[in-house]
């Protein structure tokens, strides 16, 4: 929470966060689906009840707890604080429909002057998650999370996706047409993980809809720097563009061999005939 609350204090227009489920079924933020990296833990956390995450502290000072997606909205429902947006990556290791029922529970649990689903914008990592996304909070804007632009490409044809894209596969011919395309549809384009000042720059210039980035003191600066300085600060170098094809090429090998696999996260789970699947309801 220190983290999300600092990036707010410095200016930032959004925030981004990655969903997890514990085994009692508590949204949580977590970027890893174990607590190995930050609390020093081996346990997975769909493994463990919210009464033993909820007691567990970062390794590292200064040292926090595990946030709930509670805490988060009960923060941002603050007055004053109503501009303020965010965008969720719906992680691929929980059963697809019980993280997403259980966050729409919780958004329907937290009342809010500016109505979530103007403030939240929901990202899946493939078709499946889009759609069970669209059936459990159909209110709610959506955007494709990925590394493949051939992928993509599938959402421009269907109404009201954007794109949550890793920023090197934007970089050169095919990138920027594929941009071209997604301002044509009238889609946001967001892009990730955006940490030196000439991807910033690189950004800017290239005018998308959203950076994540880990410094946002730093992006702000450049956007201010930029204001100024234009477009002829923008600096391009070969080593840029080099680890922009490096990437483009682990990305497509990575596609290749693990398409199925990733194609199958989300899928419905099968149920006995006779038996009709909970549906939740979110008033909005």
């Amino acid at each position: 929470m220190a983290a999300f609350k600092a990036a707010v204090d410095i200016g930032a227009h959004a925030v981004e966060t990655d969903l997890h489920l514990s085994k009692d079924g508590v949204v949580v933020l977590s970027h890893d689906a174990t607590l190995k990296r930050c609390f020093g833990k081996e346990e997975k956390i769909a493994d463990c009840d919210w009464s033993y995450l909820s007691t567990l502290e970062t390794l590292l000072e200064p040292r926090q707890g595990l946030p709930r997606l509670s805490d988060l909205l009960e923060y941002l429902a603050q007055p004053g604080l109503e501009s303020v947006w965010v965008l969720l990556d719906i992680k691929t290791d929980d059963p697809a429909e019980d993280l997403l029922s259980a966050t729409a529970q919780t958004l329907a649990s937290v009342p809010t002057a500016r109505p979530w689903n103007q403030r939240i914008v929901l990202g899946g990592w493939n078709e499946n998650y889009i759609q069970l996304c669209r059936e459990y909070l159909p209110t709610f804007p959506v955007a494709y999370i990925g590394f493949s632009l051939v992928y993509a490409r599938r959402f421009l044809k269907q109404p009201g996706v954007n794109f949550n894209l890793l920023q090197q596969m934007l970089v050169g011919p095919v990138g920027a047409q594929f941009m071209k395309k997604v301002r044509k549809a009238q889609r946001s384009l967001f892009v990730w993980t955006v940490n030196s000042e000439a991807w910033m720059e690189w950004s800017i210039r290239k005018q998308v809809d959203g950076v994540i980035t880990d410094d946002p003191k730093l992006f702000l600066e450049v956007c201010e720097r930029w204001k100024t300085e234009g477009r002829g600060r923008a600096r391009k170098t070969v080593k840029m563009y080099a680890i922009a094809f490096f990437w483009q090429v682990v990305a497509t090998v990575f596609i290749v061999l693990h398409y199925r696999w990733l194609n199958s996260r989300g899928k419905r789970r099968d149920v006995p005939v006779g038996i009709g699947r909970q549906e939740v309801l979110v008033k909005t």
